[in-house]
């Protein structure tokens, strides 16, 4: 889509469901072009390629100054001996801080489809006084390069800096939207060919801290515009216990966290599957909230996620990277093609978050409209549907709902859509968070790749 077309990655992904639409019907929806209205339930292409730099290997790969690659059951990148010092003054403290710096930057990788639009993800371990940098710099299609564009600056905790992404990246062919890269205006051609990822790891000077990275990669893909998609066929019926949290009850909490709990729907997703996987915090990590609050572990997972230059907790890379701050898990940030492959990893044990947009009508059983809302898929029902647990629920034991599979399916893979006003506005296209065991099963290893993360 053109950029004048695209509003902000805060109006798109705006993690509030707080004004529901009135219920004004949208208008008659575009047909779907003779490519996309194939066969039902036929596989198609997949416009989708994520990378990862993860094994041992991948990391003696890269080029290092200062890194050095560690094995072990969990290989990584650390700072070895550091290759500088720098300032960096914290726009949203306005302190300034001295800190040793040490860099690896991985090799160049050729996207098997070129891509309109990457979003990068990282899982790493920030111990107080340490922080880390995510870059991306790519080539077009015409072989002219873009700048290395930050996707984020991000540390575990918000003592040291202030966990943000950085506004106002352009050189007038691309930018950045919050965490997504995004070629300006498609319809041109135009797309990225390939990219390579810069970390920036931080420490205290005279310290002997690090960073540890075990995860970098990036999720390009090219999604072509379109209203509806193919309708997919029941393959699966089953459900996975995942805890159920919501994210309404939180409602005025902490409001310097985007408002509080109403505009929480994507760190009250994160906790629901990381405590799926045994993630627990401990009474110390809490001590901080109100002990008169329920579910303090929501309030944490919103201060843990937020972005305090978009100002709210729906930043995809940094939800992921807080999943993965817990022992044993792994947290990605890609796109599905299809419910077919949220089939593939429910029969494997693996829900998923999902991101869409959609009008109250949009949606039976939902009872509200959103700019841009975040849920856990947890299973399929016989006939097909979707179980989720949706945190814009009125309480934690109304989280649970079943929503129509063709109506999820389109409102989750579409990437044009029209809002209450009837202004075609934009879409997710079959954006999720995919939360799984550092150490997978041989079956969710092999559900995994099968829809394109390794």
């Amino acid at each position: 889509m053109s950029q004048a077309q695209q509003p902000s990655r805060r109006t798109v992904l705006a993690a509030a469901v707080a004004a529901a639409v009135t219920g004004t019907a949208a208008p008659a929806a575009v047909a779907a072009p003779a490519a996309a209205a194939g066969t039902p339930g036929r596989a198609q292409p997949r416009p989708i390629d994520y990378r990862a730099w993860t094994t041992y290997a991948d990391w003696r790969s890269g080029t290092a100054e200062g890194t050095r690659a560690v094995s072990g059951r969990r290989p990584g990148v650390v700072i070895g001996a550091p290759a500088g010092r720098t300032d960096y003054t914290d726009p949203h403290t306005g302190t300034t801080a001295t800190w040793e710096y040490a860099t690896w930057t991985s090799p160049v990788h050729r996207l098997t489809t070129p891509a309109t639009e990457a979003v990068a993800s990282w899982n790493a371990h920030t111990p107080d006084g340490t922080w880390l940098q995510a870059e991306l710099q790519g080539t077009y299609s015409d072989g002219t390069g873009t700048p290395w564009y930050v996707m984020g600056r991000w540390a575990a905790g918000d003592q040291d800096i202030k966990r943000t992404s950085v506004d106002g990246q352009t050189d007038g062919r691309s930018s950045v939207w919050t965490d997504t890269f995004a070629v300006d205006d498609a319809s041109t051609g135009l797309r990225l060919a390939s990219y390579r990822l810069r970390l920036t790891l931080y420490r205290r000077p005279g310290t002997r801290l690090t960073p540890t990275v075990w995860r970098l990669g990036a999720m390009g893909s090219d999604i072509p515009d379109r209203f509806t998609v193919p309708a997919s066929t029941p393959g699966l019926a089953q459900e996975l216990a995942v805890p159920r949290y919501s994210q309404e009850i939180h409602k005025g909490q902490y409001p310097e966290y985007d408002n509080g709990g109403e505009a929480w729907c994507s760190p009250t997703s994160s906790q629901m599957i990381i405590e799926y996987w045994g993630g627990r915090l401990t009474p110390e990590q809490l001590s901080w909230v109100d002990p008169s609050y329920a579910d303090p572990q929501v309030d944490h997972a919103a201060r843990s996620t937020y972005d305090h230059q978009y100002q709210g907790c729906g930043n995809w890379p940094f939800n992921a990277a807080y999943a993965a701050t817990f022992e044993g898990i792994q947290g990605v940030v890609t796109r599905l093609a299809s419910l077919t492959d949220l089939e593939t990893l429910i029969a494997a044990g693996i829900p998923a978050i999902t991101s869409q947009s959609f009008l109250k009508t949009e949606l039976t059983g939902a009872g509200y409209g959103t700019s841009g809302h975040l849920m856990t898929v947890i299973g399929f029902t016989a006939d097909g549907d979707v179980i989720a647990n949706d945190p814009a629920s009125p309480g934690d034991e109304a989280v649970r709902r079943v929503y129509l599979r063709r109506e999820f399916e389109n409102i989750w893979l579409r990437t044009k859509r029209y809002n209450a006003s009837g202004k075609v506005v934009s879409g997710t296209g079959g954006v999720c968070y995919l939360y799984f065991p550092a150490h997978p099963t041989s079956h969710q290893r092999r559900a995994l790749a099968a829809v394109g993360v390794h």
